[in-house]
């Protein structure tokens, strides 16, 4: 004989359900809460170098797509003039600055921090500002994005005419991976100074009228990515050396 459930609102209540416990809908029309990232959260992500890595990546595909060969966007060509037009007396001191974005900074910066005997820095470094100058290089023949003065008329060139091809900034990549690995190891004065210095780099490039301002994002997205696969490299190698002496 089969017993069938009464129906209706009796045969609901006898079901035995708790309807405290079921989950609450929430009701139409109303906002999903966003979450916030402060500056701390996004300090503590940037930490890990496989973080850095991806936004370096990232940020290098987005600059990468957003350039073109033959035109320069409004507000690329504002930020360009704005700069390219300062007065021709901050030249010396620009073409200073602009020295810490060379390839001879690599080697440069790599002994300095072997001499204070951090070989392991000095190892980054070295491993960082090449891979970013050599990778430079490369994304130009991909991109082959020109220079200032094949784009833009009445471009300003100031020292010895840039050769070859615009986008990225092989300055501002070497520039940016030394600075990045060298950061953690800083004093407050220290680091500030540092910010500073690498971001003069970029600004003295497009002063000099070697680089359109995208070309300068893109360098700082290359040297940061380079910078953290340098870091992951000689930690593992550093991790391996302990292991082994254990």
């Amino acid at each position: 004989m089969t017993l069938r459930r009464p129906g209706g609102i009796r045969g609901i209540l006898d079901t035995g359900t708790d309807f405290r416990r079921l989950p609450r809908r929430r009701p139409a029309g109303r906002p999903v809460p966003a979450v916030r990232v402060g500056p701390v959260e996004l300090r503590e992500a940037l930490a890990d170098p496989r973080a850095r890595l991806g936004v370096g990546i990232a940020a290098l595909l987005a600059t990468a797509g957003a350039v073109h060969r033959d035109r320069v966007g409004a507000w690329e060509a504002s930020a360009f003039r704005a700069v390219n037009g300062l007065p021709d007396a901050l030249h010396p001191p620009a073409w200073v600055v602009m020295q810490l974005g060379a390839f001879g900074a690599v080697p440069a910066a790599a002994a300095a921090a072997w001499r204070a005997g951090d070989g392991e820095l000095a190892a980054r470094l070295l491993l960082g500002g090449t891979s970013a100058w050599a990778a430079a290089k490369l994304v130009k023949q991909v991109v082959r994005r020109p220079r200032p003065v094949a784009l833009l008329p009445g471009s300003r060139c100031r020292g010895r005419e840039a050769a070859g091809l615009g986008y990225l900034s092989g300055h501002v990549a070497v520039a940016v991976a030394l600075g990045a690995a060298a950061l953690p190891r800083l004093g407050p004065a220290a680091r500030a100074l540092t910010l500073t210095a690498v971001s003069l780099v970029g600004l003295t490039r497009l002063y000099v009228g070697a680089h359109l301002p995208l070309d300068i994002a893109g360098g700082a997205a290359l040297g940061l990515a380079a910078d953290a696969a340098a870091g992951l490299v000689t930690s593992r190698c550093a991790s391996g050396q302990e292991g082994r002496a254990s």
